[in-house]
């Protein structure tokens, strides 16, 4: 028994050695085991929305609930040189740039660079793109702006919009509906580029005058072997305090961190659909590029492709592709804002009408769908100005047909002569398409043909 004592003591020793280390290492903060962790830097040089504190709430909230994340916060300048240095950002798996604004002080712009490019996150939230960007006096830090994605420019009165969800199946948006109402101080941007950016959110028109165009909203991308998520939505309290704005959050987060899969590669446009394809139809607009159409005339407000449309605005010519046709089907869709006016001539020359004539509910011989000053709408199938509305046409010799939004509405009419404004007075013989982009803002999406046989 005598030589059991000191092997025991030794033992009660080990124990309590262990136990004050444990007691001592208790005392300092430590890590929870699995968890990511978040730094929520609030600093502004700038303008200071009055969101800040919700938005810090909500992100620590959203890692309560998931039980994924820890959130510290820099809130100080002072804060900020201690735990943004090199060695001080190993410490984190994300920094969320929340409605920061300004020339941040960051310790070392390369080190947070490099945090990002080594394989941890960014999340901006709103203001996050009215950090670093250009002014009166100097340029923006450019390598900033490029991972974030863009910069902001201004802003006009806060509006209602409808955001439209370009993934279904992205963490930051799977739970939100195909298009999403919100009141919000919408933010435009510049150096914003969709072959660098994987889409999320989006307009389809201007935030307060409704033109057709594209004005993103929330992005993502992958910075080297890190992950960016930006959303420009967080001005208005109301709005993030709602259930979908902390889906959106949580999902941007969770993905951003690699907690959930999802696609960061830019989007292609698809304007025909694989059924289209094997029925025989092929794009005429690529949805990237004008490749295969010129203006009608030089020297006036260009076409642009912005996110898969065609757009113009004020002061265009019309648009005309190289290609020539003769019996086909096409089919396109188009929208136009209040008191909108365009037209699609088939051949260069037979328009079908273009218009915003919603309000007035009748038909007309030169209302929205009709053969214009030829044939009236059958029926009345226009939608609201501001809504895409699509049309199939069919033209074979000089007999033509016209659905507007599913409603057969011109049925194999004879067409007794050309259009007004056509090309020429050549009828029956092959032409191109040609968009009217002289009377007004008009975008059109989704433009393909099926040639048919016959002379």
């Amino acid at each position: 028994m005598r030589g059991f004592a000191p092997n025991c003591a030794r033992a009660l020793l080990a124990v309590l050695c262990a136990v004050a280390l444990f007691a001592a290492s208790a005392a300092e903060p430590v890590e929870a085991a699995g968890k990511k962790q978040l730094l929520v830097v609030s600093v502004t040089k700038g303008f200071r929305h009055s969101s800040i504190p919700l938005g810090e709430k909500i992100i620590k909230e959203l890692g309560e609930k998931t039980g994924q994340w820890d959130v510290d916060y820099v809130r100080t300048d002072e804060e900020m040189a201690q735990k943004m240095t090199a060695a001080g950002l190993k410490r984190y798996d994300a920094v969320v740039f929340n409605n920061t604004s300004g020339d941040l002080p960051l310790p070392d712009k390369q080190a947070f660079l490099d945090f990002v490019r080594n394989g941890k996150a960014y999340i901006g939230i709103h203001a996050a793109t009215d950090s670093f960007r250009d002014t009166a006096d100097k340029p923006g830090w450019k390598e900033y702006i490029r991972m974030t994605g863009a910069q902001f420019t201004h802003h006009g009165p806060q509006s209602e919009v409808m955001c439209i969800v370009e993934d279904r199946n992205h963490p930051a948006t799977r739970d939100l509906p195909a298009q999403w109402k919100v009141f919000e101080e919408v933010y435009q941007f510049k150096d914003f580029s969709r072959d660098r950016m994987h889409g999320l959110l989006t307009l389809d028109k201007h935030p307060n005058t409704g033109v057709p165009g594209d004005y993103p909203i929330a992005w993502c991308r992958n910075e080297g072997k890190g992950r960016v998520f930006y959303t420009a939505l967080g001005h208005r309290e109301d709005l993030m305090q709602g259930d979908l704005y902390y889906k959106h959050l949580a999902g941007g987060i969770q993905w951003a961190l690699g907690l959930a899969d999802g696609n960061a590669d830019p989007i292609k446009p698809q304007p025909v659909t694989a059924a289209e394809k094997k029925e025989g139809f092929r794009a005429i607009f690529d949805g990237v590029s004008l490749k295969g159409w010129h203006p009608r005339h030089e020297g006036r407000t260009p076409w642009t492709v912005q996110n898969g449309m065609l757009v113009v605005g004020e002061g265009g010519a019309d648009l005309i592709t190289d290609a020539q046709f003769r019996n086909f089907v096409i089919r396109y869709e188009y929208q136009v804002p209040k008191g909108g006016n365009s037209g699609v001539y088939l051949r260069g020359r037979y328009e079908i009408q273009v218009l915003d004539d919603f309000e007035k509910k009748a038909v007309d011989i030169h209302g929205n769908g009709s053969v214009y000053g030829l044939f009236a709408p059958s029926s009345f199938a226009s939608k609201p100005a501001g809504e895409w509305q699509a049309v199939e046409a069919t033209i074979i010799g000089n007999r033509i047909t016209v659905i507007l939004n599913g409603v057969r509405i011109v049925d194999n009419q004879t067409l007794p002569s050309v259009t007004g404004g056509a090309l020429d007075g050549n009828m029956d013989v092959p032409g191109p398409i040609m968009l009217q982009g002289d009377h007004g803002p008009v975008a059109y999406r989704n433009i393909r043909i099926k040639p048919l046989p016959g002379k």
